[in-house]
């Protein structure tokens, strides 16, 4: 399997904040953000795959920002390392100011998907090459947050997980 770009997978969703996708406050709904950012991290993991792909964990989100009704959010999805048969995509939210058109990022996320054939069973994906050093941590990072991830659901030992055991070294 040829390994592919992180840049291949790319996927930019732009849509505005709408009144009905609003609480109280007239923010964004978490619940509404993580639906949008689900639907890039989906696009992209299918994307490097190339298969039928399923959202397998919600690693992190990070809510740094509200994001106000009538603001214009951009989400930015690439995967940025794949294992066997799962794909770790990291998210970027921007927000952009009405009147000066600057962007600002508002939040964060890391979703998990695993590529499948059509009966549900995981098939295996290419491997990434990291380009950007930006890229190239994230893919650094991932391991290290796969093996945590492991380690918390009990399917590996915490000896085992040497990336982790790099940092306290």
């Amino acid at each position: 399997m040829n390994p592919k770009h992180p840049s291949e997978s790319l996927t930019i969703l732009t849509d505005v904040v709408l009144p009905g996708e609003t609480n109280p406050l007239n923010n964004l709904f978490g619940g509404e953000l993580l639906a949008r950012m689900d639907r890039a991290a989906s696009i992209s993991a299918r994307r490097h795959s190339r298969r039928i792909t399923v959202t397998a964990s919600v690693n992190h989100v990070a809510f740094n920002r509200a994001i106000p009704l009538g603001s214009v959010v951009t989400i930015e999805a690439k995967v940025s390392r794949a294992f066997t048969s799962s794909m770790e995509i990291f998210l970027d939210v921007w927000i952009e100011d009405r009147e000066s058109g600057i962007k600002t990022k508002a939040n964060e996320a890391i979703y998990t998907f695993v590529a499948v054939d059509e009966t549900g069973n995981p098939v295996s994906v290419p491997p990434i090459i990291p380009e950007t050093e930006l890229e190239k941590e994230r893919y650094d990072a991932a391991l290290r947050r796969k093996q945590l991830s492991l380690v918390l659901a009990g399917k590996m030992n915490p000896h085992d997980a040497t990336e982790l055991k790099a940092l306290f070294i």
